[in-house]
């Protein structure tokens, strides 16, 4: 029998898997991407009497594989907070979804694991930009400011190594970083333990100064569109600059697109804080994904860059 882990590369998939093997530690295949690479479950080579562990990946987008893997006698256990349309009832599969706007898929395993290793889905909370949330678990654990604010602070860090259309855009590989990570039970001392962090904050400090001089598209009293320059640092920064956006100004959405390799976009899309929703709903008209909060599309075909940007200005007016 083999395990296959299957994950988001971002610090939500990161630190869901983290939670689960230190409460069940288990051997296991390894299978994940960039934060965008979200259809995994096709590169699972599992047979019958095999188990796939899955984790921040919508089951809508993998929806296909995972009934072939079920098919093949492969029992699955699905976390999730994305979109996920209608859950196939199957006994080999256990799925654990809520894609409720403030949850995200490492606070939904700390849930199943009754809090256990808490101060890891504070991370990612804070990585995933719910801020809210992350408080209301930071507050559950007992942890002062200058503690939270680092959780904070690791949660945006390895959540922007996740970004870029290619492994060879990020600075360190998911599945490296994990590895990396897999000693420690106490997110405090992987922080003193280990210089990557900094690392991963230098660059995306000199990624968001790029980024802060480069002028919207468009501007208008609902939102902003910023097309960013074809460049490596503009595939990374693009979520994180979408997230900054939305702090700055929470009342309005922001879209944020950057060239792909390929020659199409990928597009991340911020609902306003202050009325969160939409986004989800707008990116899968697209071919994309996500939650009303925060969503995205991996390849936007540049001819559809007006209809996109139309559609963006129509579902967040603020008369609606």
């Amino acid at each position: 029998m083999t395990q296959f882990d299957v994950f988001n590369g971002d610090a939500d998939g990161l630190f869901a898997l983290h939670q689960l093997r230190l409460a069940t530690p288990r051997a296991a295949m390894l299978v994940t991407g960039t934060k965008e690479d979200v259809e995994l479950l096709a590169r699972v080579p599992a047979r019958s009497g095999d188990r796939a562990t899955v984790l921040d990946i919508s089951l809508d987008t993998n929806r296909a594989a995972l009934q072939t893997l079920l098919g093949r006698g492969v029992e699955v256990e699905y976390f999730d907070h994305h979109f996920a349309g209608e859950i196939p009832r199957h006994a080999r599969l256990a799925a654990h979804i809520d894609p409720s706007a403030d949850i995200c898929t490492s606070l939904i395993v700390d849930r199943h694991l009754g809090g256990r290793y808490r101060c890891w889905a504070v991370a990612a909370a804070y990585g995933d930009n719910l801020a809210a949330a992350a408080h209301r678990s930071a507050a559950a654990c007992g942890l002062d400011a200058e503690r939270e604010q680092r959780l904070g602070a690791l949660g945006q860090a390895v959540n922007y190594n996740a970004y870029g259309d290619c492994i060879d855009d990020l600075i360190v590989s998911p599945e490296t970083l994990y590895r990396i990570l897999q000693p420690y039970a106490d997110p405090f001392d992987f922080l003193e333990g280990e210089a990557l962090v900094r690392q991963i904050e230098a660059a995306r400090a000199t990624d968001l100064s790029f980024a802060w001089r480069e002028p919207p598209l468009h501007v208008r009293s609902d939102g902003d569109v910023y097309v960013l320059p074809e460049h490596r640092w503009a595939r990374r920064v693009r979520g994180e600059f979408a997230n900054a956006l939305a702090s700055a100004a929470p009342s309005r959405a922001h879209a944020v697109l950057s060239p792909r390799r390929s020659g199409d976009y990928a597009v991340s899309v911020r609902a306003p804080l202050a009325r969160p929703g939409n986004a989800d709903r707008l990116c899968r008209r697209f071919g994309g994904n996500g939650r009303p909060r925060a969503a995205g599309v991996t390849s936007l075909a540049r001819e559809r860059l007006d209809e996109f940007i139309s559609a963006f200005y129509d579902d967040f007016k603020t008369s609606k």
